[in-house]
């Protein structure tokens, strides 16, 4: 089987020597010193003033929606994993979709001001597969209306804008450290911020509130273990060579379905790229359908990512957004990760191609 995925593991004695620290020093959990010193090579690493580890790209949302004391409606995208909005739900606030652009599939800047009332209190916008949403617009409209900005970078980890971190944008930008990204802890995330303040806050908010016997706000358990933050150490040094492996997988696709009736996203010019997805559109649900099928044929593991667009979740009140749904019924990304060999892209991009003759 060809995954859409598959998790970069470690050679194995690398992560055991860092076992071996945590059987002598019996620190498991808690802010140990193996969790102190990824932060401290994450901030590094990204270029970003201030980084708190947490135990998933979910908890970070969370985090960042109660830190900065959100209330109502939030304005925020409809093409993104379902994390997005249900950690909007979930600190009870309300989801207000606005629709994307069909180049980037980022929140459409230029749509976002009609939905602007006295209810707004943020703007959280993700930052689809790696690709930036449009910052500038974004943090003009923000000032304009005294709004929160979040950014969902669970795609963007490695990411350049404007020669920094994409993560650098925002009030509090969020990434993922997922088994499946580029980047990974096993289970985790970060929170990050150039706010001081806004980091104490947070700091205090991921450890239920308080520093050894004095108590200072409310709090919940959104630390990382030593294990994950091991995990991180031993991947940390190869994400380079990820992301190059991952570039060379993205040209060959380029090069092997250039010829084909597919919808293939060009990367911005002013970024410095991840590679972090293979996204392809086809003509049709239909079509997308028959060719998903044919590679599950050929156990060749795909993924519709993102679908359904979140406007369209069961379980809230349906509004439109076109581009969107017309974008989310298209969609199916392709097997990207960095064991993936010459020959299985080959075949991939075969049986894809044969599906049009």
């Amino acid at each position: 089987m060809i995954n859409v995925t598959k998790t970069f593991l470690p050679p194995l004695d690398e992560y055991i020597k860092y076992l071996e620290k945590i059987w002598e020093t019996h620190w498991v959990t808690n802010q140990g010193p193996l969790a102190e010193d990824l932060e401290s090579k994450l901030k590094e690493y990204l270029n970003v003033k201030n980084l708190l580890l947490v135990s998933n790209g979910t908890i970070a949302l969370q985090l960042a929606i109660k830190a900065l004391n959100l209330k109502d409606e939030i304005i925020t995208t409809p093409y993104s994993y379902v994390a997005t909005t249900n950690s909007i739900l979930w600190e009870n606030c309300t989801p207000v979709f606005c629709d994307i652009e069909n180049k980037t599939f980022c929140i459409d800047a230029d749509k976002i001001e009609k939905l602007i009332n006295e209810n707004t209190s943020a703007i959280l916008a993700t930052h689809v597969y790696g690709f930036p949403c449009d910052v500038v617009k974004i943090k003009s409209l923000a000032d304009k209306y005294n709004l929160k900005v979040i950014y969902d970078g669970a795609h963007a980890f490695g990411v350049n804008y404007k020669n920094q971190s994409l993560l650098n944008f925002g009030d509090i930008s969020t990434v993922s450290f997922h088994a499946t990204k580029i980047f990974h802890t096993i289970e985790g995330g970060a929170v990050i911020t150039n706010d001081d303040k806004l980091n104490e806050k947070l700091f205090l908010y991921r450890a239920f509130g308080h520093l050894d016997d004095e108590y200072f706000s409310i709090g919940i358990n959104g630390r990382t273990s030593e294990f994950h933050a091991a995990m991180g150490l031993c991947n940390l040094p190869g994400v380079n060579d990820f992301i190059l492996k991952r570039k060379e997988i993205n040209l060959l696709y380029r090069d092997f379905l250039k010829d084909l009736p597919l919808e293939i996203p060009v990367i911005p010019e002013d970024i410095e790229y991840n590679y972090s997805y293979f996204p392809v559109f086809f003509s049709s649900e239909e079509k997308l359908l028959t060719v998903k099928k044919l590679l599950t044929e050929n156990e060749i593991n795909t993924r519709r990512y993102f679908y359904p667009s979140l406007n369209k979740l069961p379980y809230l009140n349906t509004v439109s957004c076109p581009v969107s749904e017309n974008i989310a019924e298209r969609v199916l990304c392709l097997p990207v990760y960095t064991e993936l060999e010459f020959k299985d892209i080959k075949l991939i991009s075969e049986i894809i191609t044969n599906s049009f003759n």
